[in-house]
């Protein structure tokens, strides 16, 4: 198990080979719960090792054991449980896809079976984070959080405690959700992904282009960050985006005025996604928006996935999300979250696209800059889930 790791998506063959069910398979679910969770556990007493047949067996279990949840009753929570935090033997499936199983058991515990019937799971504390078990529960309380379930029940609230005495990263979240988060795992008809210069501008308004900002933007600093870099891009590399997103840094030697903060100064910028512009039709175009507005678009990055990837469920997409904002402000992580939604509001956020070989306006393009409050130092991130392999791309 690998707390706050991402668990990247597989290709859509992988993933078909993987989860194309075999007669054994078709034969466990002609069984009942009780049958299946019994088969499943004799598949576990055989799985002993850690090749292609108990790779095989490990990944017939995980089918099982996300059935039973998806399926109400309290034995059903329990049997899933079971076979994802116990039966299920250590080695048998790579640590991306125990990671995968975990999140996906307890996503379906959380949407399909009562609250009453799931607290029972919580009735003895831990004593360290290491564990599948733990790690499930862990993913059931984030779960929760989004939903606003769970709140006032002792042994929930406890084991969330005990979660933040020993660290697990889950447990810097809140237990409820945030109004800044008011959008996630909401899909609102008409609101999918913005392709066109005409759908940006219909939402948000435009950041006009000046020539104060073209002279700033050709005397930024480069500020490399690696480790900041890679936060930020978290969510896409976890959601299987088919693009390493692009996380840049620069500073600035004296304040920039935000409204010379637009399309004219990040033109400026070296950035990857905006060379060769304009050798496609179209402009680039900023627009300014707002941390709930790019939040959102971070946490749906990875609990969707990309076309090529797999959703890691709401607990770690949250994490991630937020993992990313805090790189994108250059906050420390001990920052409160509340301490940061209000940081939020002091910086200046834009969206931008443009036509270039980086931009492809046919599945998911998405593209942020941030001003610090001190008008001095810039974020940009930009990611694209574009086909790479069709496209050419590098």
């Amino acid at each position: 198990m690998s707390h706050n790791e991402e668990t990247p998506g597989d290709s859509p063959s992988d993933r078909h080979r993987r989860e194309r069910p075999g007669p054994e398979s078709q034969h466990l679910a002609e069984l009942g719960p009780e049958g299946m969770y019994e088969a499943a556990e004799r598949l576990c007493r055989t799985a002993v090792g850690n090749g292609p047949r108990e790779a095989s067996v490990a990944r017939t279990v995980g089918r099982i054991a996300e059935t039973l949840a998806d399926t109400r009753s309290r034995d059903c929570v329990t049997f899933a449980a079971d076979l994802v935090s116990r039966l299920l033997p250590e080695g048998a499936m790579t640590p991306g896809d125990s990671d995968r199983l975990l999140r996906s058991v307890a996503a379906k515990l959380v949407k399909a079976q009562h609250l009453r019937d799931i607290e029972p799971l919580f009735g003895e504390l831990p004593d360290g984070v290491l564990g599948p078990g733990v790690e499930l529960r862990a993913c059931l309380l984030g779960e929760l959080a989004l939903i606003g379930s769970g709140a006032g029940r002792r042994s929930l609230e406890a084991y969330a405690e005990k979660l933040r005495e020993l660290g697990h990263p889950l447990a810097r979240l809140p237990s409820t959700r945030l109004d800044i988060e008011h959008r996630f795992t909401v899909r609102v008809r008409g609101l999918g992904s913005i392709k066109t210069a005409k759908q940006l501008r219909s939402r948000f308004p435009e950041a006009p282009s000046t020539d104060g900002g073209a002279v700033a933007g050709r005397g930024a600093g480069d500020a490399r960050d690696e480790g900041r870099a890679n936060a930020a891009a978290r969510p896409f590399r976890a959601g299987g985006w088919a693009r390493e997103a692009e996380a840049r840094f620069f500073t600035l030697a004296s304040p920039l005025s935000p409204d010379d903060f637009g399309v004219s100064f990040l033109k400026e910028l070296p950035l990857g996604c905006l060379e060769g512009e304009g050798s496609r039709r179209g402009s680039a175009l900023a627009c300014v928006t707002t941390p709930d507005d790019v939040l959102n678009e971070l946490f749906s990055a990875s609990y969707v996935g990309g076309v090529n990837g797999q959703g890691q469920g709401a607990a770690y997409a949250r994490l991630y999300a937020w993992e990313s904002l805090y790189a994108l402000m250059g906050l420390p992580a001990g920052v409160p979250l509340l301490e940061a939604v209000r940081r939020a509001a002091d910086h200046r956020w834009l969206r931008f696209m443009a036509f270039t070989d980086w931009f492809h306006h046919d599945t998911s393009d998405v593209a942020f800059a941030v001003l610090d409050p001190t008008h001095t130092r810039v974020a940009v991130l930009a990611a694209t889930d574009t086909d790479v392999d069709r496209d050419g791309l590098g």
